[in-house]
């Protein structure tokens, strides 16, 4: 018998500012592959290209991954402003769908960032496109140079940044054994309001929501506002969500 196989879902993007293009960070793929003892299975986030109930035929697990773009603010009712941009439409309509075709099914579904966000916003709720102007709130976006570019070394942009804090007793607090876990931050956007049957179980420091699940789900319906693709391989955090989602992808198999 083959790997269980797990859906990856790509981001869309021009190549040279040309040529319309799909494709999904190697960290990803990698963390399935290696943590998870599945096979990734990269999929196009196009609706004219990947049928979902073909899909999720197939597969039996999915990742919502995280993206340079945001969540379009027509899906939460609000108008499109600068703060909000660049946005993948194109995506919006897969993940929006796959979140709740995923829930109803039971099968997997591990949302990453822009994962985490479109999980909420599958069940109604609404996104702020700068967290960290809120009172309170510190910046959650990546480290920049004096000069505004981008940290050129990974470590130091996926370096952990702040404490979560777990509900006692709850989903997440039983996968890391622990009630505090210490993240990366790389977003701008957050949550600001709850979709319906989403349950926050764990939120940063300054109260931005970084943990949450799916109530009433039948199966593993889980999503994190930071990078847990960075590293699972030796990050224990990230590892042990991981390792849970893949426990979770053998056991939706074996029932298949």
């Amino acid at each position: 018998m083959g790997k269980p196989l797990v859906g990856v879902i790509a981001n869309t993007y021009k190549m040279e500012n040309r040529f319309p293009m799909h494709g999904s960070g190697s960290k990803t793929l990698r963390a399935v592959a290696d943590v998870t003892s599945a096979m990734p299975l990269m999929f196009a986030a196009c609706p004219q290209t990947s049928e979902i109930a073909t899909l999720l035929e197939t597969v039996d697990g999915i990742v919502l991954t995280g993206g340079r773009a945001n969540v379009h603010p027509r899906h939460y009712g609000e108008e499109a402003t600068e703060k909000h941009e660049p946005f993948d439409e194109s995506r919006d309509e897969v993940a929006l769908m796959l979140v709740t075709a995923c829930v109803e099914r039971g099968i997997p579904l591990l949302g990453l960032c822009r994962g985490f966000q479109e999980m909420n916003v599958a069940f109604g709720g609404t996104l702020h496109p700068e967290i960290r102007e809120l009172p309170g709130r510190m910046n959650h976006r990546m480290q920049r140079l004096p000069n505004g570019e981008m940290h050129p070394d990974p470590d130091v942009l996926f370096a952990e940044k702040h404490d979560v804090h777990l509900t006692p007793g709850g989903v997440f607090a039983k996968i890391f054994g622990a009630e505090t876990v210490f993240v990366n931050s790389l977003h701008g956007q957050g949550i600001i309001k709850c979709g319906e049957r989403i349950i926050v179980e764990g939120v940063a420091e300054d109260d931005t929501i970084e943990a949450i699940r799916i109530e009433g789900a039948p199966g593993f319906a889980l999503g994190v506002q930071w990078h847990a693709e960075y590293n699972p391989q030796t990050n224990a955090v990230n590892g042990a969500l991981f390792r849970a989602f893949g426990k979770a992808v053998e056991d939706y198999a074996a029932q298949r």
